[in-house]
């Protein structure tokens, strides 16, 4: 992995990922993609049924496998949008083929390139970051429940049994402009992020998340969470991607821009 100019160690990262089908839907129409080599970890949650939600979410999947090998930040994120647009295309035009049928698909995604991290996302799958034990959900679900909540007209706690909470307003695969969107920090040694279907967050609470991430490596934690969720009724799919961060003393540096 690329180093940051004059940094003194570098980021190396511990990943766990499971799915699961759930108790009540037929088919999983979750994928996930874990590429810790490039620093890309990434979940989409396919909407439109079983071979349409399962093709648009492994659709996104397969584009982001091509995103090759990064020389900066900016350059990983432009390479990831391209993919995802690459993806909203060929979801577009296969919906179009089946008459207009809705396929689409949610994408929530971690970048890391030296000591810098980008998460981006299009739909309620999220993103959250473990740091000095205080969970932190990173990414902003576009759902008509969160802009009814941004607005004043729900609160949090109305918004969780809304009749049309999970009724959301971006996904790859249905607009010609996907309307990803971003944001990007420094990533500390220590640092967790967790990346998810909402299959997970209607069952369990941000404490509860993050009370696994902390106690845990991130496979086991990724499979407790799964579990606990079943135990719970486990209504959709869900699917969870953990990453650890662990500084690692630098050999053979080569200075590297993050820009």
């Amino acid at each position: 992995m690329a180093l940051a100019q004059n940094s003194t160690y570098v980021v190396k990262f511990e990943t766990g990922a499971a799915t699961h089908v759930g108790k009540v839907r037929r088919a999983n129409e979750d994928s996930y993609i874990v590429l810790p080599e490039l620093g890309v970890w990434a979940v989409a949650d396919g909407v439109g049924g079983h071979e349409g939600g399962q093709f648009a979410s492994q659709t996104v999947a397969g584009d982001i496998a091509s995103i090759g090998v990064a020389v900066s930040l900016s350059d990983q994120l432009a390479r990831f949008k391209d993919r995802i647009m690459r993806a909203n295309d060929t979801i577009k035009q296969a919906a179009a083929d089946r008459g207009g049928a809705v396929i689409g698909t949610t994408v929530a995604a971690v970048l890391a390139y030296g000591h810098h991290y980008s998460c981006v996302w299009a739909g309620d799958s999220r993103v959250y970051r473990v740091r000095d034990n205080t969970i932190e959900q990173l990414s902003r679900d576009h759902t008509e429940a969160q802009e009814l909540v941004d607005n004043g007209t729900l609160t949090q706690e109305q918004a969780r049994t809304w009749p049309r909470r999970n009724v959301i307003t971006r996904a790859i695969g249905i607009f010609d402009d996907p309307e990803l969107e971003d944001k990007h920090g420094p990533i500390e040694p220590g640092d967790t992020f967790l990346v998810c279907s909402d299959g997970l967050t209607g069952h369990l609470s941000d404490p509860e998340i993050r009370d696994a991430v902390v106690a845990m490596r991130p496979q086991e934690a990724c499979d407790s969470l799964i579990a606990t969720t079943l135990e719970r009724g486990a209504s959709d799919n869900v699917t969870i991607v953990v990453v650890r961060c662990h500084a690692a003393e630098r050999t053979n540096y080569i200075p590297a821009s993050n820009e």
